[in-house]
């Protein structure tokens, strides 16, 4: 039996109206008779709570690392610095973080801080008065803070997760000065992920044994005694007030990894 042509003689329709929606096209009672992707996009009216959805705060997300990747990716081998916000400018601490942002810049290093006042500053501004690279990486806090005036490239990020991968991807070392609860956050993620072996051949120096020589005591006759961490866990850490010895263990390590690379 031969198929039927739904035309009579042949003949075929004209093209029915249709509408399409990106790639789709719909035709007939398929056609939708509302606004367009674009009227949509650009039309400034309607509800404003999907900006606070989760959907779209992993696009804000997703957005941080890439313009963070893009900035950073050029960036020298580099040295990450943290210190208190608190230091004032007329501190000893202060003087000691534009030492160490010298020692580092004259070494050949880049220097990264949190990008803003106090210790970060100090550090910053170091790296800056001696020609070298001082880049600052921000946060958005409930106060204002703001990029320190010594900072060559800054990137201000919202979520403390993006800014912390950026430090450990772009970090051949972290040295931390006297600091809070700021400080003590990137000091365990570093020591972590040293630790897990997500990192290799990444030292962490604390700088100022008065200040530090509690916490390592604490770590090596508590943490370590009592065996939540083992005996070669301690040997991450380095404690040491002497900037040149700093700047070796840097050296050092970074020597190392070129050497396995």
């Amino acid at each position: 039996m031969s198929e039927q042509s739904e035309f009579p003689d042949g003949q075929y329709p004209e093209r029915p109206v249709e509408r399409h929606k990106g790639p789709v096209v719909l035709r007939r009672d398929r056609r939708d008779q509302g606004s367009t992707t674009d009227q949509r996009l650009l039309d400034s009216r309607g509800p404003s709570d999907w900006v606070h959805t989760d959907p779209w705060r992993v696009l804000r997300i997703q957005a941080e690392f890439v313009e963070g990747f893009g900035a950073l990716a050029e960036v020298p081998r580099a040295v990450t610095v943290f210190g208190s916000a608190r230091t004032k400018r007329d501190h000893p601490e202060y003087e000691l973080g534009r030492k160490i942002g010298a020692a580092l810049a004259n070494a050949g290093f880049a220097v990264m801080t949190g990008g803003g006042p106090g210790a970060m500053e100090a550090v910053n501004r170091g790296a800056a008065e001696a020609g070298g690279f001082s880049v600052g990486l921000g946060i958005e806090l409930p106060f204002e803070q703001g990029m320190n005036p010594w900072v060559d490239l800054g990137v201000n990020f919202r979520y403390f997760f993006a800014r912390k991968t950026m430090f450990i991807k772009y970090s051949q070392a972290f040295i931390c000065l006297p600091g809070g609860f700021g400080t003590l956050d990137e000091l365990f993620e570093a020591l972590t992920l040293v630790q897990t072996k997500k990192v290799t051949k990444f030292p962490v120096v604390l700088f100022g044994s008065d200040y530090w020589g509690g916490l390592y005591d604490w770590i090596a006759k508590t943490v370590q005694a009592e065996g939540k961490v083992s005996p070669h866990d301690l040997d991450l850490l380095h404690v040491t007030d002497d900037i040149d010895d700093a700047v070796r263990v840097v050296q050092e390590s970074y020597q190392a990894w070129e050497d396995t690379h």
